[in-house]
């Protein structure tokens, strides 16, 4: 097993981490959140960076690079779903695509074909991580001592902006995956 593979299954170990850091809905365990998400993020980069950079692009690492993706972001945008930081139609959609995307590859490998993320997942997956950081710093100034006064006067700003970049990150999330469908239709002459 290779270094960017050892990468990549560390970001579900880290997803799971994550769940039960925010669940605990504490002060403590939201900032440790942040940074177990920032690290588990940084993972996603740097797997695909190390293993182009060193020549170590595996079948493995194309499916389970976005599979690693798509269990740290539903896991971490779910638990925000059901503590009420996103609203659960974005979860379920965004969760649709990723599950019939996924499906799609699986049926795809089982045929002998490995299909690696597209741009436009890629894109999509980075504004995600964008609109759950945004959510997770949110809910660490929420429970801060510090930022009590500031964070009052411009909580509603800071919820119209998360809403405004989860609607983003849902909206690329439906694009990337007609996206990539009507690319897989296109290879197959459909």
């Amino acid at each position: 097993m290779n270094l960017p593979n050892v990468l990549t299954l560390s970001r579900i170990i880290l997803a799971v981490i994550l769940i039960f850091l925010l669940e605990e809905n504490s002060a403590m365990g939201n900032k440790v959140a942040v940074i177990v998400f920032t690290i588990a993020s940084l993972t996603d980069f740097y797997d695909g960076y190390l293993a182009k950079k060193r020549g170590l692009v595996s079948n493995f690492g194309k499916i389970m690079d976005p599979v690693a993706d798509k269990i740290l972001l539903l896991s971490t945008i779910g638990v925000l779903a059901h503590i009420g930081m996103v609203a659960w139609w974005m979860f379920i959609v965004i969760a649709i695509r990723e599950i019939l995307v996924t499906v799609s590859r699986l049926w795809a490998m089982r045929q002998g074909q490995v299909l690696a993320a597209e741009r436009a997942g890629k894109i999509k997956t980075v504004v995600q991580i964008v609109a759950v950081s945004a959510i997770l710093l949110y809910l660490v100034a929420q429970q801060s001592e510090y930022c009590s006064f500031w964070f009052y006067n411009a909580q509603r700003i800071w919820l119209g902006i998360n809403y405004a970049l989860m609607l983003v990150a849902v909206i690329l999330t439906v694009y990337s995956g007609v996206d990539y469908f009507c690319n897989k239709s296109k290879s197959k002459g459909i």
